[in-house]
């Protein structure tokens, strides 16, 4: 029985071009996930607290946050292949100098040099992807695929880290490293140099350091806990500095953003879900080890055996997400997965003093996974069609940065909510903040144009 929908077939380089790609997202998931795990034992080496180790973690997430709308414009400006392949090398030499440290604030500047490399890696390879394949079927099927790698970096990142760090610390140093001097090799072999450029691309530096410096505030504030008063400091003084950008770019010749681009309300949606979303996610991933580790004595990577249903439903849906947009239109298979999150996070309601593994853990894994695999493929799909070519860093770097600043948001807040988090009753509070955060996103939605 013929389902209407034609078959996307590609060659044997394009297969390698997308696994470049897909290859520096899944390096960012890696790099997170298993730092996380490492913390422990890096506290142990160094004799530091918790105040100080949290920026282990904390400096990568900063940076990336902040630099993905300036590499991202930057990809359009000087070159894709350019910005991928300097990222990677940075990316690969900090990574070794982190393994080399013998200072933590000296660990924490290297995760700070390596946020800023993946801030300008990550928009590249996704608007090289947006590039690579035509809009529509080719498309759609290819941000299916580059949701598998991410996914999946995060969860393996766990197992992975937690045995490396087992050995010895260091080595979650040392991977990365290694996947950054591939994919930088990958890149020079197979991409196709960049096209030139008619004019001479010039750089806004006006905009570019109130727009740097913005969302590094705004990323700082959310990620840190500052109290209530300077946090209302943080986001004004980074709003302020966010308007002053917007006057800037109305006023130059050259604009680092065309701020038409936020009057598209598919973009727009788009973003405000993503955002919605990850804020939900990351929300949801703390309650879940606080409950595993924290209340039951779970190890981390006992965990990612948890969070396995949800990757191999994103393994196994993720490269069908092309066939299913075409057969059922992006807006179902978008809702779809939005919804699945209500009954998924609801089932967290049923969490008991012990873990009930095939009643309630499982099921929400599954569901978590299915929701994750259809709704993100979505949300890249509708975030940059309809986008031109010259700006398809900008959209990448638009919602990678929502999706960064929503997760750091809803952490923040899921913490604040949960505090001080020492017994099962702590947790429910949590659980109704990310109920929320699904059902706004599901809101966010309705910024769309009825005709796309």
């Amino acid at each position: 029985m013929s389902t209407g929908v034609t078959p996307v077939r590609w060659r044997t380089r394009q297969w390698i071009l997308l696994f470049l790609f897909s290859g520096a997202i899944m390096l960012d998931g890696l790099e997170n996930s298993m730092i996380a795990v490492a913390i422990p034992r890096i506290q142990a080496a160094f004799g530091v607290g918790a105040a100080t180790a949290q920026w282990v973690p904390g400096a990568y997430i900063l940076a990336f946050g902040a630099f993905l709308l300036l590499g991202g414009r930057c990809a359009d400006l000087f070159g894709r292949k350019r910005v991928f392949v300097v990222g990677m090398a940075v990316f690969a030499l900090v990574s070794v100098l982190g393994a080399l440290a013998d200072d933590v604030l000296l660990i924490i500047a290297t995760r700070f040099v390596k946020g800023v490399a993946a801030g300008f890696t990550a928009p590249a390879a996704m608007s090289l992807l947006a590039t690579t394949f035509a809009e529509g079927p080719e498309r759609n099927r290819a941000f299916g695929v580059f949701n598998v790698f991410e996914a999946s970096g995060y969860s393996s990142g766990l197992l992975v880290g937690g045995l490396l760090a087992a050995i010895d610390w260091r080595t979650t140093f040392v991977l990365p490293a290694v996947v950054a001097v591939a994919l930088m090799l990958g890149a020079l072999k197979y991409l196709p140099p960049d096209p030139p450029r008619a004019d001479r691309p010039r750089l806004d530096v006006g905009g570019a350091v109130t727009l740097l410096l913005g969302t590094l505030l705004l990323v700082f504030t959310v990620v840190s806990d500052l109290g209530l008063w300077l946090s209302l400091g943080g986001f004004a003084l980074s709003a302020a500095l966010l308007v002053a950008f917007a006057l800037i770019e109305r006023r130059v010749a050259a604009p680092l953003i065309r701020l038409a681009i936020f009057r598209d309300r598919e973009i727009l949606a788009a973003n405000a879900s993503s955002f919605l979303l990850y804020g939900g996610a990351m929300g949801f991933q703390f309650v879940l080890a606080l409950y595993l580790q924290n209340l039951n004595g779970w190890e981390p990577w006992h965990m990612s055996f948890v969070l396995l249903p949800a990757g191999l439903v994103v393994v196994l849906v993720g490269p069908r997400i092309g066939w299913l947009i075409g057969r059922y239109g992006v807006n179902r298979v978008l809702m779809t997965g939005l919804l699945s999150f209500l009954p998924c996070y609801l089932l967290l309601l049923r969490l008991g003093p012990e873990p009930a593994l095939w009643m309630v853990l499982v099921p929400v894994s599954v569901i978590w996974g299915l929701g994750f695999a259809l709704s993100l493929a979505a949300l890249m799909v509708t975030g940059t069609t309809g986008v031109p070519d010259t700006e398809q860093g900008l959209a990448a770097g638009l919602l990678n940065s929502s999706l960064q600043i929503g997760g750091a948001f809803g952490l923040a807040v899921v913490t604040a909510t949960i505090t001080p988090a020492s017994t099962l009753g702590d947790l429910y509070p949590g659980i109704w903040v990310i109920l929320g955060f699904a059902t706004l996103t599901l809101a966010a939605q309705a910024l769309r144009r009825p005709t796309r």
